[in-house]
């Protein structure tokens, strides 16, 4: 057996093509050369696959074209170096991607660490609501809205030694209401 297949014309297999419309002579073809021109596809990819996507697209676009046809009982003709031009642009779409492989996403926090996160915020805001007033003013602006010691001063109202000493009360307050919490 050769290894090209022997050119065969809708007329030789009982299909005239020429006198039908595009229905027909699309649903004839398809049911006489379908399966052959899905072995072609797949010698050619090496995936059944999208061996039987490129016929398929392969069908859909000679049957918008049929009226353009100059030879419609060339069709097969048609059919088959459609394939072959699908198949050649698969192969190509396939080296694109393998040199393109897509980046993988980052690494997402587990639920659980949402939750453990959610818990210590939780907390850190109970905390902060028992300090006294100037203490979480203070903490609130050098964490929260990182200003300086000299933004908090004009801010609050106090001297820079003030907001030091509030910030580091502060601090030992929380630390010491959050280590004696379970």
């Amino acid at each position: 057996m050769s290894g090209t297949l022997p050119p065969v014309s809708p007329v030789a297999s009982g299909l005239s093509a020429g006198s039908w419309g595009a229905d027909e002579a699309v649903t004839n073809l398809y049911a006489a050369h379908y399966r052959s021109l899905v072995r072609l596809a797949a010698l050619l990819l090496r995936d059944t696959g999208a061996a039987e996507e490129v016929v398929q697209d392969s069908f859909v676009a000679m049957h918008g074209a049929w009226r353009r046809l100059s030879d419609p009982d060339r069709a097969l003709a048609y059919l088959r170096q459609s394939v072959v031009n699908r198949s050649r642009s698969a192969l190509r779409h396939r080296t694109v991607v393998a040199r393109h492989p897509p980046t993988p996403a980052p690494d997402a926090a587990s639920a659980e660490q949402g939750a453990m996160v959610a818990l210590e915020h939780a907390a850190v805001l109970a905390a902060l609501r028992l300090l006294p007033l100037r203490q979480r003013e203070v903490l609130v602006l050098r964490y929260y809205a990182d200003l300086s010691e000299a933004d908090i001063a004009d801010t609050v109202g106090i001297s820079r030694g003030a907001v030091k000493s509030h910030a580091s009360r502060g601090m030992a307050a929380l630390r010491t209401t959050l280590e004696s919490t379970p």
